[in-house]
């Protein structure tokens, strides 16, 4: 499957790195690397961005922040890296980090470096080439959701991350964080916003399981092994990462998760084939992840309602930046749509209390 590996294409326009003054950098960095240096960026990706360096025979990957980035909270690269610079030793599927660089005069913001993960990462829909049979599908979904279990089994204390989040207070300082980002962001009327707010403050439940959480796990963030498709080779996109209720990264997964009889309009805000014959449905992910845990899962419609605000609110950071004219992407021009989409899912879900 060499020829389903996620790959780097040309960097796009307005998000090109100052090769004369890195290359200086990585030559302090690897000096015993003489050959040139090509760099190639990864297409996909929304917040923080992500290249491919080649410097003579070593590949390595850079991360930085996005371009025109005001919000030095949501894109926190020391912050980052110290997370998978402790995570790596205790949960492999952590990307290796190499080196981080705080020195704006390289590329007018912080970076690191990591060693890539080789691998095949679904996105919307399979590549071609790729065919799952219902029982690899199946499989998949299990290992997806396993795989989130065991990184909520890691003993962040032991790992030197006990100081990475406050569980006490957690989802309350959360939702409160949301709704203020939201209207930090806002660029149209949504309805749905204010009846959000006041059902979720109404219903937040009490924190019962608390772990490291990774924030934004779904499938186009982990990277399958190509040689055994079902199995988990890396993880990425750790920017979110801290410690809290595990219950809500289990519904941001769940808000990512669309079922193969969701209607239309929610099948456009697909992250990842799980609607693939055989693959779980969002109850049959929730039943499986309480299955191995034993946690009360009685209240994940809640957990799925604030995931899908949250998630309509990142996307709404993201318009943001397009609407002030500082990201030329226009991916983000059809960013509303998706917003709306997301809210009215949301509180459909709230409504009518299933997930």
């Amino acid at each position: 499957m060499s020829d389903l590996l996620d790959q780097p294409a040309s960097v796009r326009t307005g998000e090109e790195l100052d090769l004369a003054k890195l290359e200086p950098y990585l030559r302090t960095q690897f000096p015993g690397e003489s050959g040139e240096l090509q760099v190639r960026q990864f297409p996909s990706g929304h917040s923080n961005l992500t290249y491919s360096l080649q410097l003579g025979e070593k590949m390595l990957i850079l991360r930085r922040p996005p371009f025109g980035n005001k919000v030095k909270s949501a894109h926190d690269m020391s912050r980052e890296y110290r997370v998978l610079s402790k995570l790596h030793s205790e949960y492999d599927p952590a990307p290796e980090v190499l080196c981080y660089c705080d020195d704006l005069a390289v590329l007018g913001a912080p970076f690191y470096l990591m060693k890539p993960i080789y691998g095949i990462i679904l996105h919307k829909n399979l590549p071609d080439g790729l065919k799952l049979s219902a029982a690899t599908a199946r499989k998949l979904s299990e290992s997806f959701i396993d795989n989130l279990l065991r990184l909520h089994q890691v003993d962040y204390a032991a790992a030197g991350l006990a100081d990475l989040g406050r569980a006490e207070g957690y989802l309350e300082r959360q939702l409160r964080g949301w709704i203020e980002r939201y209207h930090g962001s806002k660029t149209h009327d949504y309805p749905e916003i204010e009846k959000l707010s006041a059902w979720m403050q109404a219903q937040m439940p009490t924190t019962r399981a608390v772990s490291l959480i990774h924030n934004d796990y779904k499938y186009d963030n982990v990277i399958l092994d190509s040689n055994e498709i079902t199995r988990i080779a890396g993880v990425l996109d750790w920017e979110m990462c801290t410690i809290g209720d595990s219950l809500s990264d289990l519904g941001t997964s769940l808000a990512y998760w669309v079922d193969a009889e969701d209607p239309d309009e929610l099948q456009q805000n697909r992250w990842g084939p799980t609607n693939h014959e055989g693959s779980l449905t969002r109850e049959e992910v929730v039943q499986h992840y309480a299955l191995r845990t034993g946690c009360d899962v009685s209240q994940m419609v809640f957990y799925l309602t604030f995931a899908r605000f949250k998630l309509a609110v990142i996307v709404q950071q993201i318009y943001y930046r397009y609407h002030l004219g500082v990201t030329k992407d226009e991916r983000f021009a059809s960013m509303p749509e998706r917003i709306q989409i997301l809210l009215r899912a949301s509180w459909h879900g709230a409504q009518c209390g299933r997930i």
